[in-house]
């Protein structure tokens, strides 16, 4: 990465003054929202790790604060005529709740596999939503159809000052409560939060490291600003961070002011998640896990440091949430499903099933299969979820059929 602007750099497009000004324009209408230190989670990592509870804004994602800098910056004559916007749900959100508090009307053109919970929660903030596209950039594109169309203004969910400027107040909390952070981890998507964040960060007058998380299948500003190739494609559990192509304001700011940008897989998106449910009893989406994310991928970057994050969003569909902890619990040995092969035969699954009582193991469900199996007619398997304590009491489990001559198999998550 480059090294921050200096003096004699060309100006950047949003400043330290810019995001002062956006803080007194939202204050009061916005959550100022906690920074906390977590020590188990510090413990967990290394580092001495704060977490900014953005998703406790009244529509759970930071979004608002660039939504409502910017709709505080129109005319008359652009207020009556409303406004509009391409976003997957938390700039919607954010955009539609506090336009329609201040009788501007807003339109938000959405893809059409948005989750259903952004859908609802968007049209309950009065918005009128339209559905449209496959992707953010079929979204995108209607939009600004439609502002040519019906004089609508488009507020872009990051590439724009106005955003970035009202995204870097959250750094601005941070550092007033906590000044001694030394290093900021940022979810990045379009750019828009660490570009603010990284404006504040670089005007402190000392030294504080910005790092930005990309989710491995959308690493889109790490392609930009490393010159790579790497595909953006998939199904990832950060849709809030999905983004195709980074905006252009925002890659000529995280050019100049990021120190780095790390990828995170899917695996450590959906440990965090469930890590933050857990340990900090906060729901959070995707996106808003990041930055945990990192710190458990990337350890060794971390140790020792003082380190902010932003959970910068909570809005998750509960049944994903859902999915998330329980493939959590398969992972850990809490919950498992054995594969056993027995005996076609009376007492067959009483004896199997003594095994497990004996062990203190509780069963969940158990699934016999005789037909389409390769083993003999005289053969079955049968699958046994269950539960346990932890991966050690899940080992005694195994090792005790085994000593009872049972072939017993674990049936693994990818």
């Amino acid at each position: 990465m480059a090294s921050p602007a200096t003096d004699s750099s060309p100006a950047l497009p949003v400043s330290i003054d810019d995001v002062y000004a956006a803080a007194m324009r939202i204050e009061g209408a916005v959550v100022r929202t906690p920074t906390l230190i977590s020590k188990t989670l510090s413990d967990l990592t290394g580092a001495t790790v704060y977490l900014k509870f953005e998703n406790l804004q009244f529509t759970a994602a930071y979004k608002e604060r660039g939504a409502l800098n910017t709709l505080l910056q129109l005319d008359e004559a652009a207020r009556s005529k409303g406004v509009i916007a391409a976003s997957a749900g938390n700039h919607a959100q954010g955009l539609a709740y506090h336009a329609t508090r201040l009788g501007i009307p807003s339109t938000i053109v959405m893809p059409t596999h948005t989750p259903t919970i952004k859908v609802t929660q968007t049209e309950g903030h009065g918005a009128n939503v339209v559905l449209f596209g496959e992707t953010f950039d079929d979204a995108y594109a209607h939009a600004r159809k439609l502002e040519g169309e019906c004089g609508y203004t488009f507020v872009h969910p990051f590439d724009d000052p106005r955003v970035v400027a009202g995204q870097g107040t959250v750094a601005l909390e941070m550092l007033e409560d906590v000044p001694e952070i030394d290093t900021l981890v940022v979810p990045l998507g379009g750019g828009g939060l660490i570009s603010g964040i990284a404006t504040v960060a670089k005007a402190q007058g000392r030294p504080i490291e910005v790092i930005g998380v990309e989710a491995e299948l959308y690493p889109s500003m790490y392609n930009r600003i490393n010159g790579t190739d790497l595909p953006c494609q998939g199904d990832t559990l950060a849709e809030g961070i999905a983004v195709k192509e980074p905006g252009v304001i925002t890659a000529e700011i995280v050019r100049a002011l990021v120190d780095d940008i790390v990828l995170v897989s899917e695996r450590r998106l959906e440990e965090a998640v469930s890590l933050l449910l857990q340990i900090e009893k906060t729901v959070v989406e995707g996106a808003g896990s990041a930055g945990l994310a990192a710190l458990l991928a990337h350890p060794e970057k971390f140790r020792g440091k003082i380190v902010g994050t932003v959970l910068c969003g909570g809005n998750i569909d509960t049944r994903l949430l859902a999915n998330v902890l329980l493939r959590d619990l398969a992972r850990s040995g809490r919950l498992a499903r054995l594969r056993i092969r027995l005996q076609d035969r009376p007492g067959a699954l009483f004896n199997v099933a003594k095994i497990f009582h004996e062990q203190g193991v509780n069963i969940i469900e158990v699934y016999h299969q005789r037909v389409f199996t390769t083993l003999p007619a005289k053969g079955l398997i049968t699958d046994i979820e269950c539960e346990t304590r932890d991966r050690n009491h899940l080992d005694r489990l195994i090792a005790a059929l085994k000593d009872a001559h049972y072939e017993v198999g674990l049936v693994e998550l990818a």
